[in-house]
């Protein structure tokens, strides 16, 4: 067993604990509490946590970091990013490969223990297997048009199944792309799949853009024209009506057991639902900002009473996987959210989120040791606040190796 010791400890399911300690054993947490430690590991000035939880991003697209510029619509940066995808014929090319293993190893590095990676072809499930890190990885459909979306589905989880032994802790389970690209029999495809599979989680993009809500209430804009475009259309679509959030809900494919992602564009009703469904949004501040649909209403989030997690994205939208520079961010758009909800949802509502609720998140006897410790500057007495102003790499530390993700 080992024992660290720190100025502080944050436990997030409860008040921080000034002059902490946190025990490990055979990659477990063994106990915590305040006070003398005989024996400890001392790390001075630092705060114990456990490791951030990234709940969305797109590990395969890395090998665009840099390549898409900031845009000032969304449908410009798409249409860069779906551009740059069909130029590369082979989605298992040594450059995506290597990129995707670098996104890794700088998300690791930067304290990140839990990833919930968007993947259209599985190759990052090994990548991640190799690097020792949790996950789940969301195998995304596509098909606005799909002749056969049952026989889709199908295929999609036969395929999952051949991957899912869960070694290296990293799960695998079907997602919907978004309400513009996904037919409702689709969606409701994929909802019986996740019906079928009580341990899995879902995931879908939902309310990004303004001209996502343009097009499920009117059938008009920019979507249409893209998918007309792309040889996706159907004559037999008609809109909803609805807003997108309002749209999933009532197909029946949102719950407390889908991530939606992004929601920048959810008003106070569609908030009010997803809070009643239990949904997670994940929140990519960053992102959100680059792919130009504006800053997502994070206070709104938290006072109508949803659920929050963080992610970063993919680098095709973002310069790194760093989420202490997203939650600088949260801060900066939210500043009335406490530092404390705005963690927990960096950390254990971002694993619950993922259905690793009962390993990671928070530090609790028996949950797994992913813990990491950050080193703070001298004076600094608010443990909490200092972790929402940008922490660097070299300031993370992971305590190990029994404490290492595995």
């Amino acid at each position: 067993m080992t024992v660290y010791r720190a100025s502080w400890v944050l436990p997030v399911v409860s008040d921080p604990i000034a002059e902490g300690w946190v025990a490990i054993e055979d990659g477990l947490v063994a106990g915590i509490g305040g006070g003398d430690a005989p024996g400890a590991v001392d790390l001075g000035h630092a705060v114990i946590l456990p490791a951030l939880v990234n709940a969305h991003t797109h590990l395969e697209l890395s090998y665009l970091r840099g390549a898409v510029p900031p845009a000032d619509q969304f449908l410009e940066w798409i249409g860069q990013v779906i551009a740059a995808r069909q130029r590369l014929s082979d989605p298992e090319d040594a450059a995506v490969l290597q990129s995707a293993r670098v996104a890794i190893q700088d998300a690791k590095a930067s304290g990140t223990g839990l990833i919930g990676d968007v993947s259209n072809t599985l190759v990052t499930v090994p990548l991640l297997r190799e690097a020792a890190v949790p996950a789940r990885v969301f195998y995304e459909l596509l098909g606005f048009n799909p002749g056969d979306p049952v026989g889709k589905v199908r295929d999609a989880r036969a395929r999952v199944n051949r991957l899912s032994d869960e070694v290296g802790g990293v799960r695998v389970s079907l997602a919907a792309h978004a309400p513009y690209s996904v037919s409702p029999a689709l969606f409701a495809a994929i909802r019986d799949d996740l019906d079928a599979h009580h341990g899995d989680v879902s995931s879908v993009h939902v309310g990004e853009s303004a001209d996502e809500v343009e097009f499920m209430t009117r059938g008009t804009g920019g979507w249409r024209a893209m998918l007309m475009s792309l040889g996706a259309w159907s004559d037999a679509w008609r809109p909803p009506g609805v807003t997108p959030a309002t749209y999933l809900a009532d197909l029946g494919f949102l719950d407390s057991r889908v991530l939606a992602v992004h929601a920048v564009q959810c008003d106070g009703e569609e908030l009010s639902r997803l809070a009643t469904l239990g949904a997670t949004i994940v929140s990519c501040p960053r992102s959100s900002r680059h792919v130009g649909v504006g800053d997502p209403p994070l206070e709104a989030f938290y006072a109508m009473g949803v659920r929050v997690a963080f992610g970063t994205d993919s680098l095709a939208s973002v310069a790194d996987m760093n989420m202490f520079t997203e939650l600088a961010a949260a801060r900066r758009i939210a500043p009335r959210v406490s530092a404390r909800d705005l963690i927990e949802s960096a950390t254990l509502s971002g694993a619950r989120a993922l259905g690793f609720g009962e390993q990671y998140g928070s530090i609790e006897e028996g949950k797994r040791a992913g813990l990491i410790a950050v080193r703070m500057p001298g004076g600094v007495s608010d443990p909490e606040d200092h972790l929402l102003s940008g922490v660097e790499p070299a300031a993370v530390s992971w305590l190990g190796p029994e404490g290492a993700p595995s």
